[in-house]
């Protein structure tokens, strides 16, 4: 008897899986024009954005992990000596996904905050505190674990630590998406277009937290309910949320900037066509205004892929548009409420 619930234990892990793959190829082939629109967007392949980097990474970092992963649990031919040289692999890359989705969170927050020096440091110290805990708690107790031909990671004795990794990466969503919250909402938002871009965010952020927490929370349960053979069988279904999340994060940013900037654009060269080749470099929405700049300092460096986004600096485009300075357009955003 004690068999066959090992047998359909792994039966439902493989369904499990199957499903996350299911999904995760289908958000693969649904974003592959977001995908084009993000190289096509840079200026030099050679010299990439960070959000392009950063979506390159997690995209196709998180392919690998998944690969890796799934190919272990799906493969019918390893034995004992093999596995040991393999099953270590994708925790690693398990740990490198998360690394690279909780950037992503971290420079988020970070420019939301316009900058801000102390949460700056903050971010960074929480970060590497993260990701040295999470090192230890998901490589810790290791064992290979060989059923019918197949090779995972299990964790052995009497403290499994594994589960403490989805704990500690929801206190770093937690604490980090609760500061970009604080700050949004302590926007003013002037009109209609700036308002829905806080709410956007402030959702994007949210809904981030909730699916992740609860893809964290599903894998704690398995790893205390389950036997040795079937702790990992969410694992696959939060590397696809992982992906699936913190793609949307940078996709939705590089959507609101590119529109706002063609708007933007558009009335540029109407008022004065010669302002023209000013608006496509100076103006970059809320997402792209660094957090000490004023109108003289101009934006023409500035980037809107890279998720910068600081609403303190603002000038009316009709009052802009009337004068022929250097800086071009400053933005078109009011005056928050934080100064």
């Amino acid at each position: 008897m004690k068999e066959l619930g090992v047998i359909d234990n792994q039966a439902t892990e493989k369904y499990l899986r199957i499903a996350s793959i299911s999904i995760a190829l289908y958000d693969y082939i649904i974003t592959l024009p977001a995908e084009w629109r993000f190289y096509r967007s840079q200026s030099s392949f050679s010299r990439l954005r960070l959000a392009c980097i950063l979506f390159v990474l997690i995209r196709y970092g998180s392919i690998i992990v998944m690969t890796l992963s799934n190919y272990g649990v799906f493969s019918t031919g390893f034995t004992r000596e093999t596995c040991k040289n393999y099953y270590m692999i994708a925790p690693v890359f398990k740990v490198i996904q998360t690394m690279i989705s909780q950037v992503i969170l971290g420079v988020r927050t970070f420019n939301i905050a316009r900058r801000d020096r102390q949460i700056g440091i903050a971010l960074v110290v929480l970060y590497f505190v993260s990701v040295a805990l999470e090192w230890f708690t998901n490589m810790f107790n290791r064992i290979p674990v060989v059923v019918n031909g197949n090779c995972t990671p299990g964790n052995s004795g009497r403290i499994l630590s594994a589960w403490f990794f989805y704990t500690v990466a929801m206190l770093y969503d937690l604490a980090v998406l609760t500061i970009s919250t604080v700050y949004l909402l302590r926007y003013n938002p002037l009109n209609s277009r700036l308002e829905r871009l806080v709410r956007v965010l402030i959702y994007d952020g949210i809904g981030y937290f909730v699916v992740l927490t609860g893809s964290n929370i599903l894998n704690i349960i398995l790893y205390h309910t389950s036997d040795i053979q079937t702790q990992a069988a969410g694992a696959s279904i939060g590397f696809a949320v992982i992906w699936i999340m913190s793609q949307r994060i940078l996709i939705h940013l590089r959507e609101l900037s590119e529109t706002e900037t063609r708007r933007l654009e558009n009335i540029a060269a109407i008022r004065s066509p010669q302002n023209a080749r000013h608006a496509a470099s100076a103006i970059r929405s809320p997402l792209t205004a660094k957090s000490h700049t004023d109108p003289e300092s101009g934006l023409n460096d500035a980037h809107t892929d890279d998720m910068e986004l600081d609403i303190r600096t603002c000038v009316k485009p009709t009052v802009t548009l009337d004068h022929s300075d250097e800086c071009g357009l400053s933005s078109s955003w009011g005056v928050p409420l934080v100064k």
